[in-house]
């Protein structure tokens, strides 16, 4: 299901480690290359349709809008881990956000987030280089430019928090 690239010359130093992998799309499970994301500031968020935080889709949402994708990218995985509240398959889930909250951020197939044997590579190091692993639903990842700094945010953590705005603001205006 996962796939780790092979990079060589240029495209490695363009693309940091933690991107260098492909990762199925929501919608089709067609795999995407994050190293389409390399230079950007993104907030990695495990999502949930019938978790108390769902509705921070929407805060979300706005936030990719407010940013613009060339600064900012949200990308979001559903996951069933917790309190087993994303039931549905891939392409029930990307039909409850495009139509319920009208979410256009880029989202990937339901994986495992927290620690075992099947978790999401890309989850598995973004627990290393922060330190924690999600505790529920909506945990947050914001990450770096250059991949290397991740900062963690609690699930509670609304997308429009003025700690996380000021964290987002920090990492974007840092070259």
């Amino acid at each position: 299901m996962w796939s780790t690239l092979a990079l060589a010359g240029p495209a490695v130093a363009a693309c940091p480690p933690l991107l260098q992998q492909q990762l199925p799309r929501l919608q089709d499970e067609k795999l995407v290359d994050l190293c389409q994301f390399a230079g950007k500031v993104l907030l990695v968020v495990n999502t949930a349709s019938q978790c108390g935080y769902t509705p921070q889709y929407k805060g979300l949402e706005a936030l990719q809008r407010r940013y613009g994708a060339d600064r900012l990218v949200v990308l979001g995985f559903p996951s069933n881990d917790f309190g087993g509240q994303e039931p549905g398959a891939n392409r029930q889930v990307a039909e409850f956000c495009e139509n319920q909250f009208d979410v256009r951020f880029p989202m990937f197939a339901k994986s495992v987030v927290k620690a075992g044997p099947q978790r999401n590579p890309l989850y598995r190091q973004l627990a290393e280089r922060s330190g924690q692993l999600p505790g529920w639903n909506f945990h947050k990842y914001l990450v770096a430019r250059d991949g290397q700094q991740v900062l963690s945010f609690a699930s509670a953590v609304d997308p429009q928090d003025p700690a996380l705005l000021r964290a987002i603001d920090r990492l974007l205006a840092a070259k």
